[in-house]
């Protein structure tokens, strides 16, 4: 079967000679062909995501067309305006994806408005909704390595697409000729038609006044001298990071030379990933040799943002998501009720997997603090729920662990450029009183206990790794762990069991020890690893990590 497709696309007439020249230079190579044509790349919630290449199973210019025409049929029984926006960010062919996507959706009759230049995630999310479209596209594959890309669905909300709207989505492509299914016309013509539109200064304008609207201590930056190097690590946050923190009076702004300019290739390192220290090690030498107060990095699509501060002894610490997301959480409550800005009844969110510790901070501020299951769109859709009660000026804050924060209803994903503005007024107001954002994390810690949150990842490549990790979570279910690394379990939850939860089910597991400590299990939506991720509480970070280090050797055997 899939012999015959390869041999399909290799007699085909392929618009893009680096696709032919690939298949031709795999020819007698079955386990190559395979890779590329066994499976196809599946549309889910996430859209897709693969490595760049020939084949059903790679990102190309003709999955890019079928997976659109099957979001064209879905739109066209969707009523409405009857407009898809579309964004990309640095990504190799990122933007021949969106303006191929735009093609298909024009030839379909369907108004696009797509950006003239790369711009990240809350972009996209924003002008989703600022144009009342149907759905949106971003052309990004995040934080993979730079053979990857990708293509994520938007619904009418700005909110990820529901698994619903994804499935008839994806029962579309199914029926659609890879090849030769989806309808074509060129940018030109769908320009000349009045089809397809660039995003207007106005929707860029109100995504900025947005988000500076969302500051909790307005005019702190323009007095605190605040230092900064920033990172865009070669993706689409200079443009509108640098836009936003100078709008808020940050001027000395050193950007990191050889991470500024959009590359897909990332050359300075592995993964455009800022939770790891290879994407931040230009950026930290640089804050080191300029003595700045803080170092920055957005990842390519601009939704997440890493930081290290800078110690009282000079040297400079990284942040993890979870002590980002606790510090944002009990900034902006204390800054709210301190200037009177704090809703009534007002409402947290955060994913499973983040810190407990953002409960005893929320529970303090007498926030209630809503906890749902991992990737944003759950956390928009939280939001959601409240607009629909007319209640939607309750939210505050929302945040994952990976480095994922909102703060404000305007969106409907993450947003680094809110999460920089935050983080960066934030140091200025601990500056102008005296402390840092050093000072005031050990001040959390000292109040609510020293908590530790890790995250661990198990990897399991190949086409037989999704059976592997499928048969690990099953065995765990079925014969539960009484104890883990000498540690009595003493509740399981299972979240797959929507009845126990109340969250719509998932395939994760969480069990929470003898003494607080909490360990959960779950496969990854987008790449082929299990995570688990361990909570522990100790008197100080030694007692804590040791307990981690147990429970991480005890559950080794279990998932190597």
């Amino acid at each position: 079967m899939y012999m015959d497709d390869y041999k399909r696309w290799l007699e085909a007439d392929l618009e893009d000679p680096a696709l032919k020249e690939e298949l031709e230079s795999i020819q007698g190579k079955d386990d190559e062909i395979k890779d590329r044509f066994a499976v196809a790349l599946k549309f889910g919630t996430a859209g897709l995501r693969g490595v760049l290449g020939a084949g059903t199973n790679r990102m190309n210019i003709y999955v890019v067309r079928q997976a659109t025409q099957g979001l064209a049929n879905w739109v066209k029984t969707q009523g409405g305006n009857q407009l898809v926006a579309i964004s990309f960010d640095s990504r190799i062919n990122s933007d021949v994806f969106a303006k191929t996507a735009a093609c298909v959706l024009a030839a379909n009759g369907i108004r696009v408005r797509i950006y003239d230049a790369l711009m990240p995630v809350p972009a996209l999310s924003f002008a989703t909704r600022y144009y009342k479209a149907n759905a949106g596209i971003m052309v990004t594959a995040s934080h993979n390595p730079a053979k990857y890309n990708g293509y994520k669905a938007y619904g009418p909300d700005g909110c990820q697409m529901t698994d619903e709207a994804a499935d008839i989505v994806y029962a579309e492509i199914q029926k659609t000729d890879i090849l030769t299914g989806a309808k074509m016309m060129t940018f030109e013509e769908g320009q000349a038609a009045g089809l397809i539109e660039y995003v207007g200064d106005d929707c860029k304008e109100a995504l900025y006044a947005a988000i500076e609207a969302r500051s909790v201590r307005p005019g702190i930056c323009k007095t605190a001298g605040l230092k900064l190097v920033y990172s865009p690590l070669n993706g689409s946050g200079l443009v509108p990071v640098t836009r936003v923190l100078k709008d808020i009076g940050i001027t000395d702004i050193t950007i990191v030379p050889e991470q500024q300019y959009p590359d897909g290739n990332f050359p300075t390192c592995p993964y455009p990933n800022p939770e790891i220290f290879e994407a931040l090690k230009l950026g930290l030498e640089l804050a080191e040799k300029s003595g700045a107060d803080l170092m920055l990095a957005t990842d390519p699509d601009a939704d997440r943002v890493g930081i290290a501060m800078k110690c009282p002894d000079g040297s400079y610490e990284l942040v993890s998501g979870n002590e980002m997301g606790v510090l944002l959480l009990d900034y902006i409550c204390a800054g709210r009720i301190e200037n009177g800005t704090m809703p009534k009844n007002p409402v947290a969110v955060k994913s499973i997997v983040s810190t407990p510790l953002a409960d005893a901070v929320a529970e303090n501020y007498s926030v209630e603090l809503r906890s749902v299951l991992t990737g944003f769109k759950w956390i928009g859709d939280q939001i959601a729920q409240l607009e629909a009660a007319g209640e939607v000026d309750r939210f505050i804050f929302g945040f994952e662990e990976s480095y994922g924060y909102l703060a404000g209803p305007y969106v409907r994903d993450k947003d680094a450029i809110i999460g920089s503005m935050l983080i960066c007024e934030m140091a200025a107001y601990y500056r102008s009183i005296g402390s840092s954002i050093k000072q005031r994390l050990e001040e959390i810690y000292e109040k609510y206990g020293r908590y530790l949150n890790k995250v661990d990842s198990f990897e399991f490549p190949g086409l037989s790794g999704m059976d592997k990790m499928a048969g690990i979570m099953e065995s765990l279910r079925k014969n539960p762990p009484a104890g883990i690394g000498g540690y009595a379990v003493v509740k399981v939850t299972d979240y797959k069991n929507t009845e126990e939860t109340g969250l719509p089910a998932a395939n994760v597991l969480q069990y929470k020890l003898e003494g607080g400590a909490e360990v959960i299990v779950r496969p990854s939506g987008t790449e082929p690893k299990i995570k688990t991720y361990f909570t522990t509480l100790g008197k100080n970070l030694e007692e804590a990590q040791a307990q981690k280090d147990k429970l991480a050797e005890a559950l080794k055997p279990i998932l190597a």
